[in-house]
């Protein structure tokens, strides 16, 4: 059966709204909320240079993004479980879009911390693909999530690939206070695209299965962080952000550092984005068809691995894109066995604030891996220990999702599945 007559009876009556335009939207939701932000490592070198900054006042702006990120997170979750998904969207884009302007003109480290850290934060926490994965999981049926997680996810991957050499190329052909112009102009595009997630207010939006019981917000957080499996999960999360967070930061000046040029950097991240689609799309296929915990341990593994490589070997173009491709197989791929364990565990009542606060974990471990990606080059004058700590972290997390249980909670009152 092909994706759009799986989704079928899940989506119907809903007019306009069919299963691949829901799917095609949040999609493209996705990648235009992720470009930007992906590519924001590229503007801490001119930008740091026009202001005479040291390095660090640019990291915790970011930091403070990645932390702020998740700390809405959840909240935006919340509403949107319980109010629908549009709404939430559009605030944060707006948000977003603001926080890109003021960034373009920001010549104090106070509005830059406004700009990048509070106000992109807190949008990214509104328009980000967790908030895109609650509404997939409320309109497409349950053999279907692991999929359209994986298609959400690799979408967000291809905006990367986009975002960053156009990033590049703005920055070379104008300027790059015109490169964040556009990026919000683009920004305001997910207003219009949010309608097609709408959900019902109930949150029980799921009609291919039997309407359950509601259940509270308060009894879904006492029954998650009640779980052993949910907390191993959260704790595992906290890798990949500080992995993620400090290589999109950071790797660019990392290669300029080492002799190499900003295109290399520009390309390696477009490359990790490029691989990152497939990676995304085969983590999210793999997930119907073995243990979502078994995914997630290879993949921190392999990081590990993919990372001690890097750093071990001579700077060159060559080793460096190489180092993009895997670790962009590796990159969001932990999303859908993510998200989709949750699913598994709590049911799609409560998904997008459960997530959330999974997610909040990822970004206090993106907080981390920005500020002392930072931290540590100013005082030390190299990466190479948070490098090093990032492998330490991908082993640790390895082995702490091994043990994760895999199957619904046990509750007299089941929630909507």
């Amino acid at each position: 059966m092909t994706l759009q007559g799986a989704v079928a009876k899940s989506a119907a009556g809903v007019g306009w709204r069919t299963p691949m335009v829901v799917i095609i939207c949040g999609c493209l939701i996705s990648m235009i909320s992720f470009g930007p932000r992906s590519s924001l490592g590229f503007f801490l070198t001119p930008l740091s240079q026009a202001n005479h900054w040291e390095r660090e006042v640019f990291a915790l702006a970011l930091a403070i993004q990645n932390l702020l990120w998740g700390i809405g997170q959840p909240f935006a979750g919340a509403i949107a479980d319980r109010f629908g998904a549009p709404r939430v969207l559009a605030t944060g884009a707006v948000l977003y879009a603001l926080g890109l302007v003021i960034m373009a003109h920001a010549t104090t480290a106070a509005a830059l911390t406004l700009s990048a850290g509070v106000l992109i934060g807190f949008g990214l926490s509104g328009c980000a693909f967790t908030i895109i994965v609650g509404a997939l999981g409320k309109l497409v049926p349950p053999n279907w999530r692991s999929t359209a997680f994986g298609f959400g996810t690799a979408a967000g991957s291809f905006g990367q690939f986009l975002y960053s050499p156009l990033a590049v190329a703005l920055m070379d052909a104008y300027s790059w206070q015109t490169a964040l112009t556009i990026f919000a102009g683009l920004m305001l595009l997910i207003l219009p695209l949010s309608i097609a997630l709408s959900t019902p207010r109930s949150g029980a939006a799921n009609i291919s299965v039997a309407p359950a019981a509601q259940q509270s917000l308060r009894h879904a957080l006492a029954e998650a962080f009640g779980h052993r499996s949910y907390v191993l999960l959260v704790l595992g999360f906290f890798t990949c952000g500080f992995q993620l967070a400090f290589v999109t930061v950071h790797l660019p000046s990392y290669l300029l550092d080492r002799g190499l040029s900003a295109e290399v950097g520009g390309w390696t991240l477009a490359t990790i984005g490029l691989f990152n689609i497939v990676g995304s799309l085969v983590s999210g296929w793999l997930g119907n068809r073995m243990p979502k915990r078994y995914i997630l341990s290879i993949i921190y593994f392999s990081r590990a691995i993919a990372i001690a490589v890097f750093i071990l070997l001579p700077p060159s173009t060559v080793a460096t894109l190489i180092f993009g491709a895997v670790t962009g197989l590796l990159w969001l791929s932990t999303i859908p066995p993510t998200s989709g364990l949750v699913a598994v565990m709590f049911g799609t009542r409560w998904l997008a604030m459960l997530f959330g606060f999974t997610f909040f974990s990822h970004q206090v471990g993106g907080f981390l891996g920005v500020w002392l990606g930072g931290f540590v080059f100013d005082h030390y004058g190299s990466y190479n220990p948070i490098w090093w700590l990032s492998v330490m972290f991908g082993v640790l997390s390895a082995i702490i999702n091994l043990p994760i249980v895999e199957q619904p909670v046990g509750r007299l009152v089941p929630s909507a599945v």
